[in-house]
């Protein structure tokens, strides 16, 4: 059965789900947001980050490099998993991608809901410590169309560079198969949906409305 919700309670829903989960790392619940580059993992966090009351996102931007697309598993435990885990403030140096180099460390204090977001959230060496992960449910070859488009032609050599070792990661570590909710972006908002894992707990579709109603 479904029912009609006000402006943006499905989301505030979903958050509210969100809190209520255990911690799954120290005193923080993670929250993995993942899907193919081009995909709208940006976005989204953003917008449930504030349904969230301003929670914090990490993006995996930060976490990689020119040189290591994927190979960042371990700064990525040494700089934020270790600390938060043991109810410290994580520090981590954010990559910048123009440069070429790591900027100065920011630090991450613990929260009650921190988002992970980015291609490779979901890898098997994090997903012991999310509480809960999604998947957003794009193709990749239209997510990667999207991403192309968006970021112009003079970033076509490092997409093709990308697409090949995107395509590897998950050959060798898929995520969705493990993913709590499926996101999917429509005209109106987005959808979840339940995941592979099986741990969402609804048969419905949750649609993510910024128009004047949202479905549960």
């Amino acid at each position: 059965m479904h029912a009609s919700l006000t402006p943006g309670t499905a989301i505030d829903h979903l958050a509210a789900r969100l809190h209520r989960l255990p911690a799954s790392c120290g005193p923080v619940r993670l929250i993995g947001v993942d899907g193919h580059a081009g995909s709208g993992k940006s976005t989204f966090a953003g917008r449930l980050a504030r349904a969230l009351g301003g929670a914090p996102v990490l993006r995996l931007d930060d976490i990689a490099s020119h040189d290591e697309l994927f190979d960042w598993t371990g700064r990525l435990q040494a700089q934020v998993i270790e600390p938060l885990s043991h109810g410290g403030t994580a520090h981590y140096a954010p990559y910048d991608w123009h440069a070429r180099r790591f900027r100065d460390p920011v630090p991450l204090p613990p929260a009650p809901v921190i988002l992970v977001e980015g291609v490779g959230a979901g890898r098997r060496a994090l997903r012991p410590y999310l509480a809960f992960l999604l998947w957003m449910d794009l193709p990749p070859a239209e997510s990667w169309a999207r991403g192309r488009s968006r970021d112009g032609e003079e970033q076509r050599e490092f997409w093709d560079g990308w697409v090949a070792a995107e395509e590897k990661h998950f050959a060798a570590d898929p995520s969705r198969p493990f993913a709590d909710g499926l996101v999917r972006q429509c005209a109106e908002g987005y959808e979840l949906r339940p995941g592979p894992a099986g741990t969402l707990e609804t048969d419905h579709v949750i649609t993510l409305r910024e128009g004047p109603s949202a479905m549960w």
